[in-house]
């Protein structure tokens, strides 16, 4: 399959493995680009730029194929050193990053002097239309489904994709929601170039997580996903479990007056716990309402594999079909 996004990346798939906080690792990074999509390296889950410089040889030791590094910028009083980490990026020879949470413009000079293509995930089409402004060659449009940060205009993909293709120029994937055949076609209908996963990827063979997470996304339903820190207006849709409700139960107690500094014990610094230890209540964790549609634990090249047969299958029968 051809797309904007599959010349762009030089990949066979238009599927990007799209960065996760200690999931992001080289196992998994290099098992998405050997099956023919893009796997990403999350930057930040790695506490220095030479423990980035690190992973990055890793990753290049188990695959020859593309592969990028996302690298998000936080809100913080420390901010991570992120001119090193840039460097680290250079340096090991990445040309494709994935930015996210702040505006990235700050460091877009550093990224376009090196040649990297910049893919800047937005969750609603005034961002996106920034993000290309100021020179990202391409946008993952997350929707309100997504696991993780999904803004705060709670605008679902079957609203949000469209209106994003009314508006952009730059090519763009489809984020929130996206696990199979189904959700490749739907979103190439909608006007994206490719989708970007998640969640999905956490319940693979490849993903270097304890397996009692990926147990858990095969549990859930897409009931089980929570919404919070709405009063902070930090949303994050997390999978339910007792840390989740104690920070809800906080956030109704408190109401306008809720601080971060309430909730620190469910929210911060849990994801070494979740994901390496296995303790699922340690804290929040990100996770998609896709976990409904997640019903196996497939390697990487079989899961894409899948979902290649799946979107080729409905594109030439069920739609084709529809037609004569």
């Amino acid at each position: 399959m051809k797309t904007k996004i599959t010349k762009l990346f030089d990949i066979q798939y238009p599927i990007i493995q799209g960065g996760m906080h200690y999931v992001g690792l080289a196992e998994l990074a290099s098992a998405v680009s050997n099956a023919g999509g893009l796997g990403m390296i999350t930057a930040l889950t790695l506490k220095t730029p030479q423990r980035l410089r690190e992973e990055i040889e890793r990753c290049q030791s188990m695959t020859d194929k593309p592969f990028g590094v996302n690298l998000t910028f936080l809100p913080q009083l420390k901010a991570p050193d992120y001119p090193a980490y840039i460097q680290a990026i250079i340096d090991g020879g990445i040309t494709i990053v994935e930015t996210a949470g702040r505006n990235p413009q700050p460091y877009m000079p550093l990224l376009k002097e090196a040649g990297i293509r910049v893919i800047h995930k937005c969750t609603s089409v005034r961002h996106a239309l920034k993000a290309e402004k100021i020179g990202c060659d391409a946008v993952s449009v997350d929707g309100f489904e997504c696991g993780g940060h999904p803004g705060e205009d709670d605008i679902p993909n079957m609203i949000l994709l469209p209106r994003a293709a009314d508006e952009l120029s730059i090519p763009f994937v489809s984020s929130g929601g996206m696990a199979d055949g189904r959700s490749l076609v739907a979103s190439l209908s909608m006007g994206a170039e490719g989708m970007n996963m998640g969640t999905r990827f956490i319940a693979t063979q490849e993903a270097p997580v304890h397996e009692n997470v990926k147990k858990a996304i095969l549990n859930a339903t897409e009931l089980d996903t929570r919404l919070i820190m709405r009063p902070l207006r930090n949303t994050e849709r997390v999978l339910h479990n007792k840390a989740v409700e104690r920070v809800l139960e906080k956030e109704r107690t408190l109401g306008s007056s809720l601080q971060i500094t309430d909730i620190l014990d469910e929210v911060a610094g849990v994801y070494p716990k979740v994901m390496q230890e296995g303790e699922m209540d340690a804290g929040a964790w990100s996770c998609g309402m896709v976990a409904g549609l997640i019903h196996d634990i497939p390697t990487c090249k079989e899961l894409i594999d899948r979902i290649m047969a799946e979107a080729t299958s409905i594109i030439h029968e069920r739609l084709h079909g529809m037609l004569t």
